[in-house]
């Protein structure tokens, strides 16, 4: 039937045109006239509803990355709460340690007036001890004066003598040894006590531990302060995100509107185109039609026979139980009416990609859209992590429920005539018109034949 139709889309023109009436002469100009202007507005339209597509995908994308980076200014505004409520905790850390610290240098203090005391005992021992080396010195001279009667005092009185220098040498030794204790923890208690806490402009002098401990304060009020600071600016990019959030929101509710109406103009112009198609007037689409109803008919001659000889069951050829594909992507699935397919599909579809020209593909479709089997140059097998490749050259056992898709294989009138745009992945598309015809077995309807050309 193909080599048929073939052979009368290549008759000879005649040399001389046979005459019409006037009337079918301007109704087939009128007609022609109408398809030129429908095909263009259908172009347009198709056009139009591929860019809306195309800013509608852009909208969701921004609103998405919009929500992304509302969700992060959320963690930061977390972050910045959790640095404030640190640095408040941390000032009130260190003022209990100056307290505590300055209760320490009010015991040394105590310490040190206790030293003081005890250097004054030592001195006053010193000065007894002095009397008392006097007193036993007067003591020895009034007992040489005595003679013999004064020897047993005058041992004693030396005696007397040699202890208070050692006592009085003692005594100096501690008073001596005070001094310097004295001076170190005055230095101690001048660091710990509040009377050293001003910041000193002696760059000389090692810092005291209130100098260094205000240094710390103002250091973590500084990070206070920034965290303040980063809150409100978070703050205001927050606002100005929900502003740009709302217009974004705003935009796609547009964008929707719009699209709804250009498909509205789409499936006009497709309508026109199919009226005039059926209205008996050749037009440029009418081989095409005829071809993908032949096509179909073929389709549905093949699987009637196949059932019939039971190659295949009823049930088995309307399984919709689509068995995902590992690894692939985009997805594939698997029926129980592939093997079938791959069978009986590839000698009518690759022949009838032949018979016109322009044609881009011939194939049959479930009525979910699912392609079983499609042309082979679309067949081949998927390449691991490679979706751009993937998405032009592996169609097959992929479901493309999509407007056009799932118009073309739902369609149960004798044809449908639709324009459209074709994702060859990467960003790249083609425009296409699509004729469709129902394949029906055993009386039912099965899927379609989807016919696609380019203008």
């Amino acid at each position: 039937m193909l080599t048929m139709f073939r052979r009368k889309q290549a008759a000879p023109v005649l040399t001389e045109p046979v005459a019409q009436p006037a009337t079918s002469l301007g109704a087939q100009q009128l007609a022609e006239t109408l398809e030129r202007d429908t095909s263009g507005l259908g172009c347009e339209a198709a056009q139009l509803r591929g860019s809306l597509e195309d800013t509608t995908a852009v909208a969701n994308h921004q609103t998405e990355t919009l929500a992304g980076l509302v969700s992060a200014l959320q963690d930061i505004v977390r972050s910045q709460d959790q640095i404030h409520a640190e640095t408040v905790g941390g000032m009130a850390s260190m003022q209990l340690a100056r307290e505590s610290v300055a209760h320490v240098g009010r015991e040394v203090s105590g310490v040190v007036e206790t030293l003081h005391q005890v250097s004054d005992a030592a001195q006053q021992i010193a000065q007894v001890a002095l009397q008392t080396r006097l007193v036993a010195f007067n003591a020895s001279v009034e007992a040489k004066r005595a003679g013999e009667a004064g020897a047993g005092f005058s041992v004693v009185a030396d005696a007397v003598k040699d202890l208070s220098t050692q006592v009085e040498s003692i005594s100096k030794a501690i008073q001596s040894t005070i001094g310097k204790l004295d001076q170190r923890i005055q230095s101690l208690a001048s660091d710990l006590t509040d009377q050293a806490s001003t910041v000193s402009t002696n760059k000389s002098r090692p810092a005291t531990f209130h100098e260094a401990l205000h240094g710390v304060e103002e250091g973590v009020q500084r990070i206070s302060a920034a965290a303040d600071a980063s809150r409100q600016l978070t703050q205001g990019v927050n606002e100005q995100i929900s502003l740009m959030e709302g217009e974004v929101n705003k935009a796609r509710k547009e964008l929707a509107s719009a699209f709804k109406r250009s498909d509205a103009v789409l499936t006009v112009s497709e309508r026109l185109m199919e009226v005039i198609a059926a209205s008996g007037v050749e037009t440029s689409d009418t081989p095409y039609i005829d071809l993908v109803k032949q096509v179909a008919g073929q389709i549905s001659d093949a699987l009637n026979e196949a059932l019939a000889s039971r190659r295949i069951t009823l049930e088995q050829l309307f399984d919709e139980n689509y068995q995902p594909m590992a690894g692939t992507q985009p997805q594939q699935h698997a029926t129980r009416f592939n093997a079938l397919m791959d069978e009986v599909l590839p000698p009518i579809q690759e022949a009838a990609i032949l018979v016109l020209p322009d044609v881009v593909f011939c194939i049959a479709a479930d009525r979910n859209g699912y392609i079983s089997t499609h042309n082979q140059i679309y067949c081949h097998h998927q390449r691991p992590g490679d979706v751009v490749w993937n998405t032009a050259n592996s169609r097959w056992r992929r479901i493309f429920n999509d407007r056009t898709g799932l118009a073309s294989a739902r369609n149960t009138r004798s044809f449908l005539l639709q324009t459209y745009r074709r994702d060859m992945g990467g960003g790249k598309f083609v425009l296409l018109k699509e004729v469709a015809a129902p394949i029906t077995v055993a009386g039912k309807h099965w899927g379609g034949l989807r016919l696609a050309y380019r203008f």
